[in-house]
């Protein structure tokens, strides 16, 4: 889908067709169809091949109500799976698909997607293309993905899943969050798997490391190790998804926006707007999208300001999680890290809700910290600095 247009004029143009630019997409057309919204995406399709999951305590009754229509999965509870512990937990869980992201957006967008989009130049006001084409717009949004910077330490959530189908059914009505009873590899091992239908699974094979590099041969083997362990036999691999999430250890986050482009906004894991230890940002996403579609004015300079303060005030909420991460990545060996989330899903299902939901209380933290510790005192201490973890990341 391309304009016709080879200079066209456009009130937004979100660059990069992810979740988060998706969301800010669907919501400004809701609230304010007049609009003109370009999308540009350099793949085939919006969304990329991706499922986003989360909680139904992750987001309040407004976003609540306006995801409803992505959501292709919804499940009554969870389980979880460690050497010694076991457990179902109740909270709904969620999930969309990039596939239902593309029908959405383009319903939404029509022509205005432009899908194998690549964009060389984006400045405030004007975003140029491979092709020579250039785009003008009162508010430019970029969601293009991590940005590398030496002011966030971080560790990797790695993983490459499988939507697969059963020679028959599995027996899950469930999905399981963590099984990590499987062997310990490249640090955090543990396998996810949601229950599509009676004989279609996603299974993830997933790994906390300490680097980016994903070895996807390895983890395919070992997704299909899995279904053979649980007596399932694979009739056919329909689709694979990968990725590799940020976990953030610590960070200076005015030096992040200071090296960012001025007067662009930046969204999604861009903006470092994703839960620190579980990766997720579909709620960040849905309350950034509800917010930049309240501005009284869409420039790049207003959606900009309202991004780094969302921004800036989650990192300042979240230091706890980002403690939690450095305890996890740097006082415990790899192999051991398990035993840390192991501990944690012994805790109430309110609390782990809460986490979950980056809204933990003062005596949820408490909780969490008493009791006989699953990392040594001693290397724990030395991760209470975040400062600490500064120094040595990639450029």
């Amino acid at each position: 889908m391309v304009s016709a247009s080879s200079s066209p004029r456009a009130d937004v143009v979100l660059v990069g067709g992810g979740l988060a630019n998706g969301l800010i997409a669907l919501r400004l057309k809701s609230l304010r169809p007049a609009l003109r919204v370009i999308l540009l995406e350099q793949g085939p399709t919006v969304g990329g091949e991706h499922t986003w999951s989360h909680f139904a305590t992750d987001v309040d009754a407004v976003e609540a109500g306006w995801l409803r229509p992505l959501i292709v999965h919804r499940w009554s509870g969870y389980d979880v799976r460690f050497p010694g512990h076991g457990r179902q937990l109740p909270t709904d869980y969620l999930a969309i698909t990039s596939e239902r992201l593309h029908q959405m957006v383009t319903s939404a967008l029509g022509q205005d997607v432009w899908l194998s989009a690549v964009v060389t130049s984006v400045n405030p006001h004007q975003v140029t293309l491979a092709d020579g084409r250039t785009i003008t717009a009162g508010a430019v949004i970029d969601g293009r993905g991590p940005r590398k910077s030496r002011s966030l330490a971080l560790g990797y959530q790695k993983f490459v899943g499988q939507g697969v189908r059963l020679t028959a059914p599995h027996g899950l009505t469930r999905p399981i969050i963590m099984d990590a009873t499987v062997s310990q590899e490249d640090g955090y091992r543990f396998v996810y798997v949601l229950p599509l239908d009676a004989t279609r699974l996603l299974i993830e094979d997933t790994r906390y490391s300490d680097g980016p590099a994903l070895d996807r041969p390895a983890l395919r083997k070992a997704i299909a190790a899995y279904a053979k362990s649980q007596g399932w036999t694979i009739a056919k691999v329909e689709r694979e998804e990968d990725g590799v999430l940020p976990i953030a250890l610590g960070g200076d986050i005015e030096a992040y926006w200071r090296e960012a482009p001025p007067q662009i906004a930046e969204v999604g894991l861009r903006a470092a707007l994703f839960q620190p230890t579980t990766g997720y940002s579909l709620p960040d996403a849905a309350r950034l999208a509800e917010a930049v579609a309240a501005l009284p004015r869409l420039t790049s300079a207003s959606v900009r300001a309202c991004v780094e303060a969302q921004s800036k005030a989650a990192w300042r909420r979240r230091r706890f999680l980002r403690l939690l991460n450095r305890m996890l990545f740097r006082a415990c060996a790899p192999e051991e890290r398990y035993k840390v989330l192991e501990r944690f899903y012994r805790l109430s299902p309110g609390l782990i809700q809460r986490f979950y939901a980056a809204r933990l209380s003062r005596f949820d933290k408490a909780r969490i910290l008493i009791g006989k510790p699953p990392v040594p005192i001693s290397a724990a201490i030395k991760c209470i600095d975040e400062r600490s973890v500064l120094g040595g990341q990639d450029a």
